[in-house]
């Protein structure tokens, strides 16, 4: 079986930035072109693109488009940086293009197609290690998305999914629809049946009771900021499963680049939470679901205690049982 999601998200060509518009997949199959940091920010925000990787990777891209077209790099930084606030990724691959301080647009555009072409083999080699954890004919579960859509290519979470039904570990994927923007449902669901892997969406309130029901072994989700203790910040969801899967005997494992880690902040408590509109909530696809002047609240991301992980899994190797001392030990050694 082949490793190779047949789904491309973000490519270079012709001097211009395209992305998949994830926001009306999968019934219609859209690009978007960036011709400037502006742009490309202006499609992190709107949800154009989504998942950490992907969003260092197009901010990237978005930096060297300003470079290419002479543009105040300055300001191209902080309009990118605005975008989305807690994805450390973004902020990361922000570093990483400014600290090149003498480059030229040309070098700079080099230096995005690194970043990308980097997270495509972090992730590949995640998805070994991953793999290398389950046992044969495992039924696992996943929330929001975590694949080619999130990521440079392969995925994360999803990545290990992948590895492991092309190392035959995988017998069914249940997907969790992720409410409001339902990434599970019109993202994972559609990736995984792409490349012909098992997969049967479940509403976010239904997992109680699948579980309860004793088939799923794992929970295998991505992450946005993992701290210097192991609590990491993923989509909202994460944490009731999480718990839910500490109450029923399962494993739960966190995929995600070592660029994810936030070591200046000692907890989850440290973390900044987006909060994105209301109307999110109160409306579906643009159609109102609530009564008029509702409120709601909509913490975009949670934060699951390193307590409740199993394993946090990185390109660098596997950290078991995370704490300050195994997250510290692992990235210490590269």
């Amino acid at each position: 079986m082949s490793l190779h999601s047949q789904v491309v998200a973000i490519e270079w060509r012709q001097q211009t930035l395209h992305l998949l518009d994830q926001r009306i997949l999968p019934h219609q199959h859209q690009l978007v072109e960036c011709h400037s940091a502006a742009d490309a920010a202006d499609a992190i925000r709107s949800m154009v693109v989504r998942g950490a990787p992907a969003i260092g990777i197009t901010a990237a891209y978005g930096f060297a488009l300003d470079a290419l077209a002479g543009r105040d790099l300055d300001i191209a930084y902080q309009v990118l940086a605005e975008s989305r606030p807690t994805a450390v990724n973004l902020f990361w691959a922000l570093e990483r293009m400014a600290a090149l301080t003498n480059a030229n647009g040309q070098q700079l555009l080099a230096e995005a197609r690194r970043i990308h072409e980097e997270d495509i083999q972090a992730n590949l080699t995640m998805g070994q290690w991953g793999s290398e954890l389950l046992g044969d004919q495992t039924t696992v579960y996943t929330h929001c998305n975590t694949g080619a859509l999130a990521t440079g290519g392969h995925g994360t979470a999803l990545g290990v999914i992948r590895s492991a039904w092309a190392d035959g570990k995988i017998r069914h994927v249940y997907a969790g629809e992720t409410r409001p923007w339902l990434q599970g449902a019109r993202l994972t669901a559609w990736e995984l049946m792409q490349d012909g892997i098992p997969v049967s969406l479940v509403c976010d309130g239904a997992a109680a009771q699948l579980f309860r029901q004793g088939d799923t072994a794992w929970v295998i989700v991505g992450a946005d900021r993992i701290t210097a203790n192991g609590d990491v910040a993923n989509k909202i969801g994460t944490y009731s499963l999480a718990v839910l899967a500490r109450h029923h005997g399962m494993k739960f494992m966190v995929v995600a680049p070592s660029t994810t880690f936030d070591l200046s902040l000692p907890s989850g408590a440290d973390i900044p939470i987006e909060q994105r509109p209301m109307t999110e909530v109160t409306r579906l696809q643009g159609i109102q679901i609530a009564p008029d002047d509702c409120q709601a609240i909509n913490p975009s991301f949670d934060v699951t205690p390193a307590g409740l992980i199993d394993a946090i899994v990185t390109e660098r190797g596997v950290i078991h049982q995370p704490s300050v001392a195994t997250v510290a030990a692992l990235l210490a050694t590269h």
